[in-house]
């Protein structure tokens, strides 16, 4: 579960999977630490409409690239230090068990290693977060979509690891960052997360009407 890939923001329309596999790449690389030079400055130039076709993300997108233009790199990375890291506890945690369970390495983490197991994933040795990282569960979604086995990468695997490891809590996650008083770059990021996962849980939820 890598985290350091480029990425492309134009994506052939015929294209739309692999739209969204760089999406949650984008948002894994944003969540996993502070954006480098080269990603803030692809965000910087990115054109302001929705990276993938639709008109719903266009609106947190076009903010999204907006607040990269307006905010300096430094200015990034003190927000993302004060909001995820800080000095003992964090303004923002953005673990999943933290949500579901209120307190860290609880059972929700167990069934999401379960699952990875499952899944043949395995953290790597030089990440030192847990698994349900929301950096780390982005990065899985995009081997569900992009990856090459197709016994793994596919849509109903998609949907399932969607609804048992994140469709339950993300909400409140983006709600608590866009809440912070001192969120400006990751308030805008939050709000295009949340209206990217709100589409993904309709569509995943159309697979059975």
């Amino acid at each position: 579960m890598t985290m350091n890939q480029p990425l492309q923001f134009s994506t052939p329309d015929d294209r739309e999977e692999l739209a969204r596999a760089e999406v949650y790449g984008l948002l894994a690389q944003l969540f996993y630490a502070p954006p480098t030079l080269e990603l803030y400055e692809q965000l910087q130039v990115a054109p302001t409409v929705a990276p993938a076709p639709g008109g719903f993300l266009e609106a947190s997108w076009t903010a999204l690239v907006a607040a990269s233009r307006r905010l300096g790199l430094d200015e990034v990375r003190d927000e993302y230090e004060a909001l995820f890291v800080g000095i003992g506890k964090p303004e923002v945690f953005v673990y999943g068990s933290y949500f579901i369970a209120g307190a860290l390495n609880e059972k929700p983490l167990v069934a999401l290693r379960h699952d990875l197991r499952r899944l043949q994933l395995e953290r790597p040795d030089s990440v030192t977060e847990t698994e349900d990282h929301i950096a780390s569960l982005c990065e899985v979604m995009r081997y569900l979509i992009a990856g090459d086995d197709l016994a793994v990468s596919n849509l109903q695997q998609q949907r399932r690891f969607f609804d048992a490891h994140l469709r339950g809590w993300v909400d409140a996650l983006w709600n608590a960052i866009a809440n912070q008083p001192r969120a400006d770059f990751y308030r805008a990021v939050s709000l295009f997360a949340r209206d990217f996962f709100s589409v993904e849980a309709q569509a995943f939820d159309l697979l059975d009407a």
